[in-house]
């Protein structure tokens, strides 16, 4: 029996990328997961993927910039499941741009989703996993935290910060709770999509040359999950061989 069978997993940014590929990797480990985003039909099609594969999916639509939202992903697994094992805050934006253009609007979204997401997870998450007793935080990150970047100075500080957030909270968890920092570096994602075009261009033709698959991300986070009680995996880089 594998250390994820029968383990709920809730999962933010499930409906394409690195959300997705985990979602797909941990009900094929037996996982039951729950599945959260912001397009509603992609989760669906996700749900159906992951049942007809015969794993066991929930979902609903969640924008993680409302706090509301994230406590429905929570409730869900709950009523549904019965419980809360592990919560994957993957949801995130990279809307790069250089400091001179003033994007505050971009920068203002970043913050939201990359960190105030994670925040509103942690503030639902984490009465259920005291109550529990047990439970699992895994926050997806950016090698864009590890090396700062022309471009990415805004992107860059939300990782960063949200790094910051997961060492406090594994000193704050206790023994009964677990907290583990995924890294990615360039992945094959829609990342790039809301770029301005000359910045995709650089990003894109990037992602072409050396990007993994969000399969490799998906593995990392499955060996977090999968190690027994009393195992905390804090930090896990994933990133192409090519990669500076």
């Amino acid at each position: 029996m594998s250390g994820i069978e029968g383990k709920v997993v809730a999962i933010t940014g499930a409906g394409s990328g690195i959300g997705e590929a985990t979602a797909l990797l941990l009900a094929e480990r037996g996982a039951r997961v729950v599945l959260g985003a912001r397009r509603a039909e992609r989760l669906e099609s996700l749900a159906g993927r992951v049942e007809k594969a015969g794993g066991e999916a929930a979902w609903v639509r969640t924008d993680v910039t409302r706090r509301a939202d994230l406590s429905g992903l929570v409730r869900l697994a709950r009523e549904r499941y019965g419980k809360l094992d592990v919560l994957v805050s993957n949801a995130g934006v990279g809307l790069i741009s250089p400091l001179d253009d003033l994007r505050v609007e971009d920068w203002e979204e970043m913050i939201d989703v990359n960190l105030k997401g994670v925040l509103y997870g942690i503030a639902e998450a984490l009465p259920v996993f005291r109550e529990q007793g047990f439970g699992h935080f895994v926050n997806i990150v950016s090698t864009a935290g590890l090396r700062v970047i022309p471009l990415q100075s805004v992107y860059a500080a939300t990782k960063n910060a949200v790094r910051t957030l997961s060492e406090g909270l594994r000193q704050e968890a206790g023994e009964g709770l677990r907290v583990t920092v995924v890294s990615p570096g360039f992945v094959r994602t829609d990342f790039a999509d809301r770029m301005d075009s000359e910045v995709k261009a650089q990003i894109v033709e990037k992602m072409d040359s050396i990007a993994i698959p969000p399969a490799a991300v998906a593995r990392a986070v499955a060996f977090a999950v999968e190690q027994p009680d009393g195992v905390d995996v804090g930090d896990i880089v994933v990133r192409p061989t090519a990669q500076d």
